[in-house]
């Protein structure tokens, strides 16, 4: 509990053991006092002040700043209407129950920020430089791109880089949720906010660090809470025009009917304090931002950063998804999947297609050198390789051993004259030829990540429509692609600029409550992100551009974890709605009691805190939202 909790806590224990014996004297008629002194009058200003003294502050202070209507205001104007038609028994238990509720909010708020609170924990305070062969603390901010840092066993990776030496494990736990260490080697990349292992890490740095990951993820914690859904706007509003209503009403309802029935004002002034009382709208208030709150909270457990409860309200309303392939349905890792020789061994044919793409840095050529590698056929010797040039959008030229070979696409075949045979299988395909002799075939294919159908599944059970795929890809490799997967549209062949036009398209097929949403991870990802109603990137594996473009991120690129927010979203919505309907209700019911004199204070006391309590209480399920 936190110190303002204790010291509330404590307030409302003391002003209690005083208000309990006092209210128990009253009732028993032993605080009857023949002076012209108002001793009980004394007695109960006792608990009274230790308990709202802090209320009284802050509507005088509010006043003086021009806000005037708040439930401070209301608080203290129902407790000096009671007070001041002796009703000291009810103004004391008013401020006393009024301050339990806070206690509990304030309780509320605090659970629901320890979900996001890791997150805010992930900040560095310093970076190991060494110098002279002792290391020095640095400020990760003063430290530059390249510069090398050492992480030592349990301290926080302050900024992005590569590993140059060492092998570790990493705890991601604080930003992908992930509960299994992660393992580094040489080689690796490294992101800001993790916690090493038992291994000793040197790092050379990427990034500087306002555009490190855990800088970024620090932002965009700190402004969730200022993109607000639609109904905490027309909370905040209907707050804004209601209280000033209810207040003319007690007002109203405290003078008019005296005026014109007669009689003394006493009994509907006491009416009044009762109707302001029940009419504080502290239950709406409080419990709709805590309910949204609470939602963004059990998304961070579960490593997915949502930028504001408007996205939660959206995701609830989403009938269509869209996704990009590669990176995102994909691994974005290109492997060789078939290779095809034409009178020559595989592992020969492999060889000279490796040799071919020696000097290239293609992902292609990635792909053909690290299947040479894995088929363990010796150590490639480039000095076969007289000369390499790259043919823009066909493929490479290279003599080897003294002839000259090709290796590319079926433009470069015919091109040169080669007799192929095409090749149907879905993928990217090599056709290698030396001179006019066709030496076979090596297909390419990028591989599907093992959880994409299962999530696919999972997001139509969870009430979205339509799933549809946009990729820059071949027809034949893009349709393979989404009918393994169970995708139900797929587009082919488009630019950076068609999947904004489709997603385009896309939206205006869409009911008046549907929404949509795209799920990327590229730079060229950034538009269609953006213009997207839910925009959600890859927060591990993605660019820069798209983590900032998008609305919620994935922070081990898991898609699996959509559906699992639709989820949190849903119960989100379900839970804030029942708050509004539950606080409306009561409300309403116990302030036309109220008005007729059929509510007293210790009514009106539970519509206000007893409602409070109850619709805090119902916000904070979701946190527990699996």
């Amino acid at each position: 509990m936190m110190k303002k909790q204790k010291i509330m806590l404590y307030r409302i224990i003391a002003a209690a053991v005083i208000y309990v014996p006092l209210f128990v004297l009253e009732h028993m008629g032993k605080l009857e006092f023949k002076s012209e002194i108002p001793v009980q009058f004394l007695l109960f200003m006792i608990p009274y002040l230790i308990v709202g003294w802090d209320i009284i502050y802050r509507a005088v202070r509010n006043i003086s700043h021009g806000q005037v209507f708040d439930e401070n205001f209301l608080m203290c104007i129902a407790t000096f209407g009671a007070l001041g038609v002796k009703e000291y028994s009810e103004a004391v238990a008013v401020m006393l129950f009024y301050q339990i509720g806070e206690l509990f909010q304030s309780y509320a708020v605090n659970r629901s920020r320890q979900s996001i609170s890791a997150m805010m924990d992930i900040c560095p305070e310093y970076a190991n430089i060494e110098e002279d062969g002792k290391l020095k603390q640095v400020d990760p901010d003063d430290v530059e791109i390249g510069t090398e840092i050492v992480i030592k066993a349990g301290e926080r990776v302050p900024l992005d880089g590569v590993v140059v030496s060492g092998t570790s494990f990493v705890d991601t736990s604080a930003l992908t949720g992930e509960s299994v260490p992660r393992e580094v080697t040489e080689g690796s990349e490294i992101i800001s906010g993790c916690v090493n292992g038992s291994g000793l890490l040197k790092v050379r740095t990427t990034k500087e660090f306002d555009d490190s990951t855990v800088a970024k993820i620090l932002e965009l914690v700190e402004n969730a809470s200022s993109k607000k859904a639609h109904v905490e706007n027309f909370i905040t509003k209907f707050a804004k025009y209601y209280t000033p209503i209810v207040v003319c009403a007690a007002v109203v309802l405290a003078f008019l009917p005296p005026i014109i029935l007669g009689g003394g004002f006493a009994e509907w002034i006491q009416r009044a304090c009762i109707f302001l009382v029940i009419s504080c709208p502290c239950a709406l208030v409080i419990s709709v931002p805590l309910g949204f709150f609470g939602g963004i909270g059990a998304a961070s457990k579960q490593g997915v950063l949502v930028k504001g409860s408007n996205y939660l309200e959206a995701l609830s309303e989403m009938k269509t998804i869209v996704f990009d392939k590669t990176g995102t349905l994909t691994k974005g890792e290109f492997v060789v999947s078939e290779v095809i020789p034409n009178g020559w061994e595989k592992e020969g044919l492999l060889e000279v297609a490796a040799l071919a793409e020696g000097y290239s840095d293609h992902p292609i050529s990635a792909a053909l050198k690290k299947a040479y590698e894995e088929a363990e056929l010796g150590e490639l010797s480039m000095d076969r390789v007289e000369q390499a040039e790259e043919i823009a959008g066909h493929g490479i030229k290279a003599k080897i051993d003294g002839r000259v070979v090709y290796a590319g696409n079926a433009k470069l075949m015919e091109e040169k004259g080669v007799e192929y045979e095409p090749c149907a299988v879905p993928g990217t395909v090599v056709y290698l030829a030396a001179e006019k002799e066709f030496l076979g075939t090596i297909v390419i294919s990028d591989t599907v990540k093992p959880e994409a159908k299962r999530a696919i599944a999972q997001l139509k059970q969870s009430g979205v429509k339509k799933t549809v795929m946009l990729t820059g890809d071949r027809k034949d490799v893009g349709e393979a692609v989404a009918e393994s997967l169970g995708i139900d549209e797929v587009y082919t062949d488009l630019l950076p600029g068609d999947k904004v036009d489709k997603v385009e398209a896309l939206l205006g097929e869409l009911g008046e409550k549907e929404k949509l949403g795209f799920v990327g991870d590229g730079i060229n990802d950034a538009p269609v992100l953006s213009r997207a109603d839910i925009g959600i990137a890859m927060g591990s594996m993605g660019s820069d551009a798209a983590i900032e473009a998008a609305d919620i991120v994935l922070m081990d690129d898991n898609i699996l974890k959509i559906s699992s927010i639709m989820r949190i979203a849903g119960k989100t919505l379900q839970i804030v709605h029942q708050n509004i309907v539950f606080a409306l209700g009561v409300k309403v019911l116990v302030l036309i009691l109220g008005a007729l004199g059929m509510a007293n204070m210790w009514e009106a006391v539970f519509a206000d805190v007893g409602v409070s309590v109850i619709a805090i209480l119902n916000s904070m399920r979701t946190l527990k939202v699996k």
